[in-house]
């Protein structure tokens, strides 16, 4: 039996058998952190039709379909060891250990993220954040990835790249907890680690059949997509959320949020519009998102008038990062790097210097030094390190991770360039976003290329038809 009563208020009251303590949970705070939950779902599938429609449409359904699999697969992993490895009360100061396995003991007990919710609520709505962040690494694989490896991929990288790096920033335990460091919706362990990590797997994978000539200069398929998917991903309870309470802070949340991700867009936007003398929807949600990216640590800890700055500053520095793949020549299809880990640490410089005491106590319990207003400069030294402990841990993990894989039968992820004609959709799925018929005047030549996937997929006659070419042309 459950070892939990309830008050005449409707509260929950559970009782510590070992000390005795009395902790109460409100329903108003646990149904605010359950409905938080849902909408952060939401940003998953929301997520992938950001993608699908920033892409050609012969790939557009494999990445809706790789948001769903991220859920499951995710979830699978968050129950078998994920929540236990980030958020075991027992770990180390780099990672949990096995206490909670399979989810075992997680249920009535207070969390560790908050008193005020008891773990099992604390564990779902941790579970999207754990969900999310692969998929946005995903980002880097598109138009070139086949999809079965990736399952692989998003349990091995969950487990070794967003749990540690979850545990160090969130997990009291976690040296950047205990340092101080403010990280209020995922900064690091979300966007610092899956832009890092976009980067790594765009290196690995090489570039894309025609990088540097027209035939990559394409618009995006669906900018409906696009608007759809930033609607989803702009929700913005879901800062609000990390309070875990419904209190002022979670409302003070959700507007930063709201406010620094509209700066952000029609920053970018005018930045655009200098070039080419459009209103460009995509550019306004391309800095929707750099200005959601840039508030998520902060979110619970500046004020209005600084949310501004968070926005026009994502939306002008992550518009130029953009620009970075030309210059180091990497193919970063979906700028996977420039708005998310570069956006993650201009909000974590910013939350260092503009995090005030006064609003992360909107809470009524929550006491901290601040940051550079309130005059506390370490601060930023924290941000600092921590910055750079994600960025450098994701990517040396996630290349560590890739190589591996590509050694392993089945397990390589880069398509041949036969399929990567084609698109994934015909050649992993045999489905597709739309009538078939529409995209025939995108795929040129469809018999030359399906003989050259047939041919690929057949070393043998390969070799037989290379080996017959060489004789002919000896004569």
């Amino acid at each position: 039996m459950v070892n939990i009563t309830y008050d005449a208020s409707g509260s929950i009251v559970w009782q510590d058998p070992d000390t005795g303590k009395i902790f109460v949970y409100n329903p108003g705070d646990i149904a605010w952190t359950l409905a938080s939950t849902a909408l952060v779902f939401i940003m998953i599938p929301g997520l992938g039709y950001f993608y699908s429609g920033l892409l050609r449409r012969k790939n557009a359904l494999s990445m809706i379909y790789l948001s769903v699999m991220t859920i499951a697969v995710v979830s699978f992993q968050w129950f078998f060891w994920g929540f236990s490895l980030t958020f075991s009360d027992t770990g180390s100061a780099f990672i949990g250990d096995l206490r909670y396995f399979g989810l075992k003991g997680v249920l009535e007990k207070p969390s560790i993220g908050s008193a005020r919710i008891p773990s099992i609520v604390f564990c779902i709505y941790q579970l999207m954040f754990a969900a999310i962040t692969p998929m946005l690494a995903i980002g880097g694989f598109a138009d070139r990835a086949h999809l079965g490896p990736l399952l692989a991929f998003v349990f091995a990288w969950s487990t070794l790249v967003y749990d540690p790096i979850a545990c160090w920033t969130w997990n009291s335990n976690g040296w950047s907890f205990a340092h101080g460091s403010y990280d209020f919706a995922g900064g690091t362990p979300v966007h610092i680690s899956s832009g890092s990590a976009a980067l790594a797997i765009s290196i690995y994978l090489g570039k894309r059949r025609g990088y540097g000539t027209e035939a990559l200069a394409y618009k995006p398929h669906n900018t409906t997509f696009v608007v759809l998917g930033t609607l989803a991903l702009n929700i913005t309870g879901t800062k609000g959320g990390s309070a875990l309470s419904a209190n002022l802070r979670a409302a003070q949340a959700s507007i930063v949020t709201n406010l620094a991700a509209s700066v952000g867009g029609l920053t970018w936007m005018l930045w655009d519009y200098r070039i080419e003398r459009k209103w460009s929807a995509v550019g306004f949600c391309s800095g929707a998102i750099a200005g959601l990216v840039a508030i998520t640590p902060g979110s619970g800890f500046v004020g209005s008038p600084a949310a501004v700055l968070f926005g026009f500053m994502a939306g002008t520095i992550c518009n130029f990062a953009t620009q970075l793949k030309f210059v180091f020549g990497y193919d970063d299809s979906l700028d996977v790097f420039a708005s998310h880990a570069i956006g993650g640490i201009v909000g974590n410089i910013l939350t260092a210097l503009f995090a005030q005491a006064s609003v992360a106590g909107f809470d009524g319990f929550t006491v901290i030094p601040g940051g550079w207003l309130d005059r506390h400069w370490i601060q930023l030294a924290w941000h600092v390190a921590d910055s750079c402990a994600g960025v450098s841990y994701s990517f040396t993990m996630t290349t560590i991770i890739l190589w591996i894989m590509h050694y392993i039968p089945g397990l390589r992820i880069r398509v041949p360039e036969g399929v990567e004609i084609v698109g994934i959709d015909e050649s992993d799925m045999g489905e597709f976003a739309y009538d078939y018929v529409a995209m025939e005047p995108e795929l040129k030549g469809v018999s030359y290329v399906s003989s050259v996937v047939r041919r690929e997929s057949d070393p043998e006659s390969l070799m037989k038809e290379r080996h017959s070419s060489a004789s002919g042309s000896n004569h």
